[in-house]
This record gives structure tokens, sequence and C-alpha cells, in this order.
């Protein structure tokens, strides 16, 4: 069973535009802006993890903090998609993310990220206790996403030292200090969160050589490997066995929404980890979800023949020892 922890799930409300108006919202009357199309279904990094692995026939438990109306329907949600979950229910509501897609810019997506409510001492306790007891069956854990208000930055590094401690590999899937803080319990993989900022720490990950610099710079922190985007159809990664580049040979132009392309990565990247694959030929398949998702409207493509379709554009490169 593959364990997933997404800390600030959320209800993601996704709309495809024809165009932005030039002068928006500079009338008296405000701007109205009609949606070609719209999608709604439960998000969070590990969640849309969950839902790729349930998909490829994989046992996946997704937990949490679920609260409110909104928490009602991320549960349904993921229950229909065939996810076993073991969420921790609080009082506040869970968070609304609305995306805005614009016709033929489908690679360069508007973001609206709520904060996410916060979490108290005795749903955090509860947490706990839960993640304990799912520990003894993960084979995996991917902790995802960002943090609610008011947990502390060492959270994910908590959680990681847990599974580390009852000899389960974490795949750390998240940004910021919370990611860095993690680093240090010897995560199974680092994929870092570089949508915000395009940073490992203090370090830039903008040119190939900081990209560079920076998964070095990760394995020297503590993580057994590290897979950084460098950007749509590349990726770099770092073991103690060498570095790899992976170069998709797609043009964005054909991408339609790369919201969950990232999750579809780490997803696929662990359906050929339990297929028996080496971690390149994991990374690959992983890439080659990223690709076909990022083609389709929903936030995942989970049809398997894209996926295998993909493969065949994927080129890995050996770039020699970290």
């Amino acid at each position: 069973m593959i364990l997933t922890v997404t800390p600030n799930p959320a209800l993601d409300k996704l709309y495809w535009l024809r165009s932005l108006p030039e002068d928006l919202g500079l009338t008296e009357e405000g701007s109205s802006i009609r949606a070609e199309k719209s999608l709604t279904s439960a998000g969070g990094k590990g969640i849309n993890v969950s839902v790729f692995l349930a998909a490829h026939g994989i046992e996946t438990v997704a937990m949490g903090f679920l609260g409110g109306h909104t928490g009602q329907i991320i549960l349904r949600d993921l229950l229909s998609r065939g996810v076993s979950t073991n969420f921790v229910w609080i009082e506040e509501e869970n968070r609304v993310n609305v995306v805005l897609i614009v016709q033929g810019k489908g690679y360069h997506p508007i973001h609206i990220h709520e904060a996410g409510p916060r979490v108290d001492a005795d749903a955090l306790q509860i947490f706990w206790r839960k993640y304990q007891r799912m520990l003894s069956r993960a084979s995996y854990v991917v902790l995802g996403g960002a943090l609610p208000p008011g947990l502390s930055p060492d959270f994910y590094r908590e959680l990681a030292r847990a599974a580390r401690e009852r000899g389960v590999p974490v795949i750390l899937h998240a940004g910021g200090e919370p990611m860095l803080r993690a680093v240090a319990e010897g995560p199974f993989l680092v994929k870092p969160d570089v949508r915000e900022v395009a940073c490992f720490g203090d370090m830039p990950m903008h040119t190939e050589e900081e990209v560079l610099s920076a998964g070095r710079k990760a394995l020297s922190l503590g993580a057994h490997a590290c897979l950084v985007s460098h950007h749509l159809t590349g990726d770099f990664l770092f073991s103690p066995d060498g570095i790899w580049k992976f170069e998709a040979k797609v043009s964005p132009a054909a991408f339609r929404n790369v919201i969950g392309a990232d999750d579809a990565l780490v997803g696929g990247i662990l359906v050929g980890l339990s297929q028996g694959k080496d971690l390149v030929e994991a990374v690959k398949y992983g890439m080659a979800a990223a690709e076909a998702a990022a083609e389709v409207d929903e936030k995942l493509c989970l049809e398997r023949e894209k996926i295998a379709e993909k493969m065949e554009l994927i080129e890995v490169q050996y770039k020699g020892k970290p």
C-alpha cells in the first residue's frame, strides 16, 4: 500500500477562457468573463498522486485534514475514484483553489490559491496516531504540497523521521522551508515544488548549471535521490549512481492543462517502482505520465495506452557522477 499525506487538501476549480479582457476590472460595472468550460475535483499533491495510483490498480490511502462542506465534496470525489482514505476531520472548511486557463496558453495557467484552514492541536494528535498505524502497512509514503496555516515547518521532517525509523521510504513532493528541513531525514526521493519560486533554499534553479548545483546540494543534505524539473519538457535525476537528463520530444504548444503534470510524474514513478523498475526507468514512466497529463483537460491522464505512447518520446542521457 502507498500512503499519501496531503496536509492542505483543496477543491480545485479549473476554468477555460477564450481570452482575458485587457481592461479587466477597470469599468464601473467590473468585468464579466464567461468560461468556455470548467472542471471541479479533489486536489492537493498527495491526493492527485493517490488518484493516479488507484487508476493503475495500486492500493493507496490518502491522509490529511478535511473540514466542512468542501471537505465532504473532496471525500466523495476520492471515494468515487477508488481511493481509500483516512483523513482527520477539523472544524474549518477546506480551501478552494481556482485556476484560469486561457486558450492557447495552457502551459501558463493563472493560479488563485487560498491559504487553507488552521489545524488545531487535538486534530494533530489524532493525525499522528493514525499516521503511525498506517506506516505499518505502507510500502512508500508521499508527503505532498503546502502546509496549512499554523502547522510547524518541521511537520514534514517529523513525518519523514517516523517513516525512516519504520523503514518506509519517503517521497517528498513539496517546496520551501518544510521541504528543506525534511531533506535531513534522508528521503528516498525529493521532488522540489518550484511553481512559486524556482529555488532550492537560497539556490536559484533557472539555468542548467544552477539545477545541477541544486540537485547535488540535495544529495549532500541527505536525500537518496532528487528529481528537478528544468523546464516543461525536461527533468534531471540525481542519485549516488549518477545524474540523468530526461527530455520529452513534445511541443508545449500541444499542452492543454499542466496543473496535475507534476503529480502525474510522481505517481508514474511509484507505478514504475511498484512494477519492479529501477529508478531511472520509473522516472521515464513518470515523465511520460506527466507529458500525457499536460495534453488532456483533466488534471491527470489515466489512460495507460496514451502514457505508453509518450514513453517512446522520452530521451534519457547519462551525465556522469554527481
